[in-house]
């Protein structure tokens, strides 16, 4: 290998490294925000910047859930479902049994499309249904449903929830 090449990688890792720490400084400050007590997630753009960050550069689909209280504060946000690059698997009854053990009075659910498209599909509404009506039985909120792409989609800002 040669000096120019040995010198480009660790220009690009050096570069990469520090891209990676301020990401994650960035998190660190937007998750600390959203915990803040007294704070209430009242608003689809409150959670949309720490969701991009959070879930735009994965490459497999994970589903999520920001667990609130009765006052819209958050108790905990948690990834509940890991999938592969086009779907994943979720079961309403883990859902339900996660809400109980975090004593959520209500939840928002967050997953990404590693295709960048944020665009729900039959299967996204069809679930967020699904589990609005488990919920529903004991008494949890679904306050919205956010699809991170390259973008990101809130279901309640589309009327979908």
């Amino acid at each position: 290998m040669n000096t120019v090449q040995t010198e480009t990688a660790a220009v690009y890792n050096a570069t990469t490294q520090t891209d990676d720490a301020i990401i994650a400084k960035a998190l660190s400050i937007l998750d600390a925000r959203m915990r803040q007590h007294g704070e209430a997630m009242i608003s689809p753009n409150s959670v949309k910047s720490y969701l991009r960050l959070k879930l735009s550069n994965l490459e497999h689909e994970i589903f999520c859930v920001l667990f609130l209280d009765s006052q819209n504060r958050v108790i905990e946000f948690v990834e509940l479902f890991r999938g592969t690059l086009s779907q994943a698997s979720v079961y309403p009854r883990e859902v339900v049994k996660a809400a109980l053990a975090h004593n959520a009075a209500a939840v928002m659910f967050a997953h990404n499309h590693p295709s960048g498209e944020a665009e729900p599909s039959k299967a996204d509404t069809v679930l967020t249904d699904q589990l609005k009506n488990s919920l529903s039985l004991v008494d949890v909120k679904v306050l919205d449903h956010f699809i991170v792409g390259d973008t990101v989609l809130s279901f309640a800002e589309r009327g979908l929830i």
